[in-house]
């Protein structure tokens, strides 16, 4: 059978080479640097026959030294210990706080739902590391909640934030919609025919939720953890800004042994070893939920029966209360520093002014303007791969295709930047350093989004328009732009909101990749707060998360307009 070669092939092989380029041969480079303890140019070997002799010796000299030091090195092996059992401290813990803030929000009539509700977005909208800078305001030496602290008679710090228990409190009031939300999900499926059979028998209300409401919402309680682990683990933001020197994570052994040492076989074993722990637990989550239905088989469910009793909802209302108000006193907080003229050891700032973002709008307007014209860059060529991608994964069931755009989801970002920067740094694409490789960084990174976004929209656009344009003359790749393009316009519009927020708030490629010139917002702010500038970082973070929150309400009108 002879295979028709047109534009869509053509556009296929370019978004194969775009993946293998860029995303393919960087971890592939990583993970043979892992064993040579020396920079390999993957690249350059197959353009120069020097650097093709000088990749083969190396490859020769391939050994398991680097591994062994993961067990024998303190520090890498504290690092791995910490990070898995910070990753799993603040599963447990996330898993453990959302299971009644989600039945009350999915199964009660509790007072104040909704706005419960809309202030559980707020830690989605927050940056981590600025949502780590807000704990160092609140729970610092010079914090409002040690002046408290020590008013009620306190001594020293409630809690140290530079500290393994700073970075888990962070993340896990920060972390919790993230496995919330599915939650919510798992409770409203449940069957409320077999609670009220077992009400019905005589069983307690507690042992009824215990024994038959519970089991019901395993899937989503097994889904959220795993992904609560995963983030947790890959987290860069919080740990850069409160881990202590004396406490190793990966992701800031990391960094450190990129940035501040060269160390490429270091750093290399790292990011092998992060991919592979991620890779893992989102297997385990795939694992452990398919072909499991929990699922009732007594037809139909009836309409959700909510939960009225006054003690339950009330309590409920006041535990959610507690929950949502402390990200949200976090940002509070940044805010009043944004506008603070000196904030030290007492409850409120000593004065008021807006100096500080006449200074960020004076001075550091490039990095607002940077952050922009970055994310729109990534946007564009989010746009344009994804609908291409969309349109052969549904169209032609490429099924390698849909597998290579998941791949960046278990990578986390700063494996990620470590990866492009050992690929790049050298020619023939000595691309490290550049807008051209952030932009790129980018997009991989947030093109999953881009991808679940447009192809929920193909698979709802029937093929008979697309072949009556092909029997009218058009070629497919025609048809393709000017058929299927204007109808995934919608699919389009909310993935491209999703992405452009998410570069916006991107941390890890951003500190590792942004040539000074091109420096976002992120960056900016993460070297105002290693610097002690922190009224300036709190005014500049105000305007990135002002920014995100705009893009956020675009995103759910967007998603009003879809379902009118």
């Amino acid at each position: 059978m002879k295979v028709k070669f047109n534009g869509l092939s053509l556009v296929k092989i370019f978004i194969y080479v775009f993946f293998g380029l860029f995303l393919i041969i960087p971890l592939l480079a990583v993970f043979l640097i892992s064993f040579t303890n020396e920079p390999v140019n993957i690249i350059g070997s197959f353009t120069d026959p020097a650097v093709f002799s000088s990749t083969i010796d190396k490859l020769k000299a391939i050994n398991l030294e680097n591994y062994r030091q993961i067990f024998s090195n303190a520090g890498y092996l504290d690092s791995l210990k910490n990070s898995l059992s910070l990753a799993l401290i603040v599963m447990v813990l996330v898993i453990l706080i959302c299971i009644p803030l989600a039945y009350g929000i999915a199964r009660t009539n509790m007072p104040f739902k909704k706005t419960i509700s809309a202030l559980c977005t707020i830690p989605l909208i927050i940056p981590t590391f600025i949502s780590a800078y807000a704990f160092i305001i609140m729970f610092g030496r010079a914090g409002w909640v040690t002046y408290f602290y020590e008013l009620l008679g306190g001594e020293g710090m409630l809690i140290d934030p530079y500290s393994m228990t700073g970075i888990i409190l962070v993340q896990v009031f920060f972390f919790f919609p993230y496995a919330l939300w599915p939650l919510v999900a798992a409770f409203k499926i449940s069957d409320v025919t077999l609670e009220e059979a077992s009400l019905n028998l005589g069983a307690k209300n507690w042992f009824t939720f215990i024994f038959v409401t519970f089991p019901l919402a395993i899937p989503g309680i097994i889904s959220s953890a795993l992904l609560i682990f995963t983030v947790s683990f890959s987290d860069f933001g919080t740990p850069i800004v409160l881990a202590p020197k004396d406490l190793n994570l990966m992701v800031v052994e990391a960094y450190r042994e990129i940035s501040g040492f060269f160390n490429w076989g270091g750093a290399a074993i790292l990011t092998v070893i992060m991919i592979i722990v991620a890779a893992l637990f989102f297997w385990l989550q795939h694992i452990l939920t398919k072909g499991k239905n929990y699922g009732s088989v007594s037809g139909k469910p009836k309409q959700q029966k909510m939960v009225t009793n006054k003690v339950v909802t009330r309590s409920l209302s006041v535990y959610s209360f507690i929950i949502v108000l402390v990200p949200l006193l976090a940002m509070l907080s940044v805010l009043l520093q944004s506008v603070a003229t000196t904030w030290g050891k007492d409850l409120l700032p000593s004065g008021y002014t807006l100096k500080h973002y006449q200074t960020i709008f004076s001075t550091s307007l490039g990095n607002i303007q940077n952050s922009i014209v970055l994310a729109i860059g990534a946007l564009v060529l989010s746009v344009i791969i994804a609908t291409f991608v969309s349109y052969f994964v549904v169209r032609q069931n490429s099924a390698k295709m849909d597998f290579m755009t998941s791949i960046p989801l278990v990578v986390p970002g700063i494996a990620f930047g470590i990866a492009l920067i050992q690929t790049f740094n050298v020619a023939p694409l000595q691309l490290t350093g550049t807008a051209i490789l952030l932009i790129i960084a980018y997009t991989i990174r947030r093109l999953p989004y881009m991808v679940r976004s447009t192809m929920g929209a193909m698979r709802a656009i029937k093929q008979d328009i697309e072949e009556a344009a092909i029997n009218l003359g058009a070629t497919p790749l025609t048809a393709a732009i000017t058929v299927i393009g204007p109808l995934l316009l919608p699919g389009i519009a909310a993935g491209s909101v999703l992405v452009f927020i998410t570069v916006i708030k991107e941390t890890s490629i951003s500190i590792l990749l942004a040539p000074p010139e091109w420096a976002p917002m992120s960056l900016a702010i993460f070297q105002n707060i290693l610097r002690a500038e922190y009224y300036s970082a709190a005014a500049m973070s105000v305007i990135l998360v002002a920014l995100v929150l705009v893009l956020q309400g675009l995103a759910s009108y967007i998603g009003k307009k879809q379902r009118l």
